[in-house]
């Protein structure tokens, strides 16, 4: 058992910890791993005799305990609770009529008073002034209707927990694009949605050769005028440049890795675009502890090896063990099986391995690593496959004829990882260390004090006065303060030393082993220009990412990181 940061405990309190009428904290973090590791094991009793279950469970339990490897929030809030529903990432339909909008805002509200996060696409909502045959009356458009879908995550806390969050993805030939580009930029709306275009190969190609664009009615598939692809295009970085939003979605680099493509083209992600998903699909995500895999100056494969392959199996269990807020979602979800086993800390295995971020070893190290993964990962969930029989729609998918069977559609996805990353102590997702030191937005507390745990840990190693550091470095704003010895210094890479370019390098070598997709910030400082933005959009789809994400420090009225 490891010992937990105060943060952690903060975070673990506030949200985790099963707590009685009065408020009170009536578990420990043990109490929630045996809690969390009973529940799932309990999907494959029947599978198992009265050993195996002991050992199934005591091996979840003890993998979450020492912070090698926790599941997404909701597994970790819900799992043996009445309420039950362990998935993070779910995909509602939004169809073109007051019947089907509204069936989505109910359908979010319950998935969202469970825990888990939405995505939609709008792209079939008809443009706003559009003709309303059965009023005569004309159509108030997409935007008009995601202020509602806003209004009402803005009134549901999640469990009484943390508040919702939403995906909001329109097509680019869509002919509100432009103000759906420009909403956030215009107004202090959408607050609980990230916001996406899902651009296609044919107009970025367009932004390439300067040609124009066309904007379809998606009612009539009747054009409705076209639009210069550049200056589109324009709009789209202005706009991410000033609010961070919008992100793109590369949709026929989603729908080209498609594992099920007989089933249709996908249009939608989760809300950090992780995981795309069919309409009612959901999927349920966990991380494994990469810092606690470096051992000394090497990465430790063979317990590589087994949290993958626990992993699998856990978020497998999962599906089974799930509560499912729809029956549409229970139904779409144990088609295809979707799983998304992926890794936090990276950047403090790269320090503990004695690589600098933006080193060429940090590549052969992301490469590496996550084609290990995946390979394990696919070897796993094919033997569990023939033992328990494939997604039911394998016959249907790029597997059938290639492998003997297949559990589970997707193994791997890179989530963000934002609070199990604090419980774990470790660095987010795949991303750079923000700051050794720096300001968190912790809800509920406020602005608070963050020294990264793996620094603090090394100074203290290191017989130094850990304590006279801190203040130090609290007051100049970084770690180069005398004390603290220069390899340290050069190792702590931090968001803002690494060029963009880099990021999304990062990003795809990633992606390239990872058979959903990638959660990463390209994170930009303040001074960055328009055409720093638009340089990265470009190069994300040359590299074949599936989507990418942009932040300018100080672009949003509020942000979780703050340095000072």
């Amino acid at each position: 058992m490891v010992e937990l940061t105060a943060i952690a405990r903060m975070v673990l309190e506030d949200r985790y910890l099963l707590k009685n009428e009065r408020g009170e904290v009536m578990e420990t973090f043990e109490d929630m791993t045996e809690r969390v590791s009973t529940s799932v094991c309990e999907a494959e009793m029947k599978r198992m005799s009265p050993g195996e279950f002991a050992s199934c469970k005591g091996e979840v339990s003890d993998i979450m305990a020492n912070l090698d490897f926790l599941p997404n929030s909701p597994t970790l809030m819900n799992a043996g609770t009445t309420m039950g529903q362990l998935s993070a990432c779910f995909v509602l339909p939004v169809h073109d009529s007051i019947e089907g909008i509204f069936d989505a805002v109910k359908n979010m509200a319950q998935i969202h008073k469970s825990g888990g996060g939405t995505g939609f696409s709008f792209s079939e909502l008809r443009p706003k002034g559009d003709l309303i045959h059965s009023t005569m009356g004309s159509s108030s458009g997409p935007l008009s209707f995601m202020n509602v879908f806003d209004a009402t995550t803005n009134a549901i806390t999640q469990g009484g927990r943390r508040r919702g969050a939403n995906m909001g993805i329109l097509d680019v030939n869509h002919p509100d694009v432009e103000e759906f580009i420009e909403a956030k930029a215009k107004g202090d709306i959408l607050k609980n949605f990230n916001l996406s275009v899902a651009v296609t190969d044919e107009f970025m190609g367009a932004v390439s050769d300067n040609l124009d664009f066309p904007l379809l009615n998606p009612r009539t598939l009747k054009v409705v005028r076209k639009v210069p692809a550049a200056a589109l295009f324009d709009k789209i970085a202005r706009s991410a440049w000033r609010t961070g939003d919008p992100g793109l979605v590369f949709i026929d680099e989603v729908n080209r890795k498609n594992p099920t493509p007989q089933l249709g083209l996908i249009r939608s992600t989760n809300p950090c675009g992780e995981v795309p998903l069919y309409s009612f699909e959901s999927c349920n995500l966990g991380s494994i502890n990469l810092a606690n895999v470096a051992d000394g100056a090497e990465l430790n494969w063979e317990k590589l090896r087994t949290l993958v392959r626990a992993g699998v199996r856990f978020l497998d269990n999962v599906i089974d063990a799930n509560k499912y807020p729809l029956a549409d979602i229970d139904m779409a979800t144990k088609a295809n099986r979707k799983i998304g086993l992926g890794i936090m800390g990276f950047a403090d295995a790269l320090i503990l391995l004695g690589i600098k971020y933006n080193d060429k070893k940090a590549l052969d190290v992301a490469g590496k690593v996550m084609k290990f993964i995946q390979d394990e990962a696919d070897a796993t969930s094919s033997q569990l496959g023939i033992e328990r029989g494939s997604f039911p729609n394998f016959v249907h998918s790029i597997f059938n004829g290639l492998v003997p069977a297949m559990r589970n559609a997707t193994r791997t996805a890179i989530a963000p990882t934002g609070t199990i990353s604090l419980i774990a102590g470790t660095s987010s997702g795949i991303e750079p260390i923000f700051s050794v030191y720096h300001k968190r937005d912790i809800a509920g507390r406020g602005l608070v004090d963050y020294f990264h745990p793996l620094f603090l840990r090394q100074i203290a190693d290191r017989g130094l006065d850990v304590e006279k550091i801190k203040q130090s470095v609290v007051k100049k704003g970084s770690i180069d303060v005398p004390g603290v010895p220069d390899d340290l210094k050069q190792r702590y890479i931090t968001a803002f030393d690494i060029d963009p370019d880099w990021h999304i390098t990062i990003q795809a070598t990633f992606q390239q082993h990872v058979d959903n997709s990638v959660s990463k910030t390209i994170n930009l400082p303040e001074s960055a220009t328009v055409e720093d933005v638009k340089r990265c959009f470009v190069r994300a789809h040359e590299l074949r990412t599936k989507g990418i994400t942009v932040y300018r420090y100080n672009s949003a009225a509020s942000q979780v990181l703050n340095l000072e």
